[in-house]
């Protein structure tokens, strides 16, 4: 049965998207099956996998509403290897839609239930805000990757999503635990970011990752070709880091 997992922090522009795409290509290069799901209404993690979110005939969108299943809508990421539920606009339309629909915050945790022997790895692809999108994504998750920068407003968003995380897992999904912190973007050079690193690491322990992904202009450059970093350009360092994670991702999960 397929581990699922929210990519997720409060806080913007901390590298959500490029944790997902990136470590679902990076567990797929090491043999694992992976389903991508994008629950951002702005599709990038769709267009970052190279699927062209303008062409989807169906989208996540419609699994929410139920009018597709997941086995209809997912597509494949030839170029990347694994399976993509795609994002559009469309999706900006759901929350509302759902908003006064029976079981609206488990509708994909009941849809990924017929496909979870399919996978290894389900990623989802959170959305900035603890929306009903979120939710959903919370409510059928095993936990969450945290990604972060190592700087000191980025400890008051962690904050906050410790205390969301706290409150799902009361009232929706006893089973959601944190399952770490990932240090991206990170540059050794600057006092601050090692200062918070270490403030990280003492505050929560193994809950940090050992891997720690450099601030890398190829993984920068990638998603303008609609490729994760680690199909653009294997040889750069911020690829070789999210294989190393998806090496330690494989390995953490061995031992759960």
């Amino acid at each position: 049965m397929a581990r699922t997992f929210c990519i997720a922090n409060q806080k913007g522009g901390v590298g959500k998207t490029t944790t997902t795409v990136n470590l679902a290509a990076a567990l797929a290069k090491v043999g694992q099956r992976v389903l991508m799901i994008d629950l951002d209404p702005q599709g990038n993690a769709t267009m970052g996998s190279g699927v062209d979110k303008r062409e989807l005939r169906q989208s996540v969108y419609d699994v929410l509403l139920e009018s597709a299943s997941v086995a209809q809508v997912r597509v494949v990421s030839a170029t990347c290897g694994y399976h993509v539920l795609g994002a559009n606009r469309d999706l900006s339309g759901a929350e509302v839609e759902l908003v006064d629909q029976p079981r609206r915050e488990q509708r994909l945790k009941e849809a990924l239930a017929p496909v979870q022997d399919e996978y290894d790895f389900v990623l989802i692809d959170c959305p900035p805000s603890l929306s009903l999108l979120t939710l959903n994504g919370l409510c059928c998750a095993h936990g969450v990757i945290v990604p972060m920068q190592c700087e000191y407003f980025a400890l008051e968003g962690l904050t906050d999503l410790v205390n969301t995380i706290r409150q799902v897992r009361a009232n929706l999904n006893a089973d959601l635990q944190v399952i770490g912190l990932l240090r991206i973007m990170f540059d050794p050079r600057i006092t601050l970011q090692q200062q918070v690193s270490e403030q990280l690491k003492g505050h929560f322990g193994d809950k940090v990752f050992d891997t720690v992904i450099p601030r890398n202009v190829r993984l920068a450059e990638a998603p303008s070709y609609g490729l994760p970093g680690v199909v653009f350009d294997p040889a750069a360092k911020g690829s070789q880091a999210f294989v190393a994670f998806a090496r330690e991702m494989v390995g953490r999960m061995g031992s759960m």
